[in-house]
């Protein structure tokens, strides 16, 4: 069933910074590339999420990693940033003490910066969520699209629905999503398979733009659909994505 296409393709090269707009992407086995690979972990947190997010330190939204390694990582082969501009204008190098620095003091405990070649997901790698789901919170909430857009959601694929039908996606677990069209043929195309909705943090509550905290955006996930907005998946199999393309649901 042909469910509507890519509207949008996000990555985050450091868990919880700003993230990328793309228009292609690569789907590689764990996720988008380059996705999520860097993380800051509080040193001394003994828990199995040791990772510093915005949940912990909101301005951490608006930290922006630019630039690639004119190196490919020795660990994967991926390309990373070099360079982070804080909220204030500075640039440093990702890898940099002053940038450690800098974030450990608005934190206000010590972090490190640590680099996963699979990844640092919380649930799963990949998570989807359509354009229905997003203009549905942003109108129940009353806060319009201008100050409920869909980075809130921080997703890898955002998907237009030929319905718009509002949260439709739960409906998705245990099926699975290809991507392609034409003479593409499906064993070729590439697919996630959908496994678990997407249960909502804080995170949704923070503007992108001045990490602002409006509590009325999880009220209203919660109110309409159990806290419950989009959907992780895994990689079923890989190759490119493509804002534009054609998303089938199978299975």
């Amino acid at each position: 069933m042909e469910l509507g296409r890519i509207s949008a393709i996000f990555r985050y090269p450091v868990k919880s910074m700003a993230g990328q707009l793309l228009e292609v992407a690569k789907l590689g086995w764990h996720g988008i590339e380059r996705d999520r690979r860097l993380a800051f972990r509080r040193l001394g947190d003994k828990s199995g999420l040791p990772w510093l997010t915005a949940s912990k330190l909101p301005q951490l939204l608006l930290y922006k990693p630019f630039g690639l390694d004119s190196n490919a990582n020795s660990k994967n082969g991926e390309l990373l940033p070099t360079h982070v501009c804080t909220p204030d204008g500075k640039e440093y190098e990702l890898q940099s003490d002053e940038l450690r620095k800098d974030i450990s003091s608005r934190y206000g405990g010590d972090v490190e910066l640590m680099n996963l070649k699979h990844g640092i997901f919380d649930e799963a790698c990949i998570s989807i969520i359509s354009l229905g789901t997003v203009h549905s919170v942003a109108r129940e909430s009353g806060r319009g699209l201008d100050l409920c857009d869909l980075r809130r959601f921080r997703p890898n694929v955002v998907i237009e629905t030929n319905n718009a039908e509002p949260f439709a996606e739960d409906r998705w677990v245990g099926r699975t999503l290809m991507f392609g069209e034409g003479k593409s043929s499906a064993a070729s195309m590439p697919a996630i398979g959908v496994t678990m909705r997407d249960e909502r943090c804080v995170m949704v509550n923070l503007d992108p733009d001045t990490a602002e905290r409006d509590s009325e955006v999880m009220k209203t996930v919660v109110r309409l659909n159990e806290n419950y907005a989009g959907v992780y998946g895994s990689v079923v199999r890989t190759g490119e994505l493509r804002v534009g393309q054609v998303v089938t649901l199978a299975g």
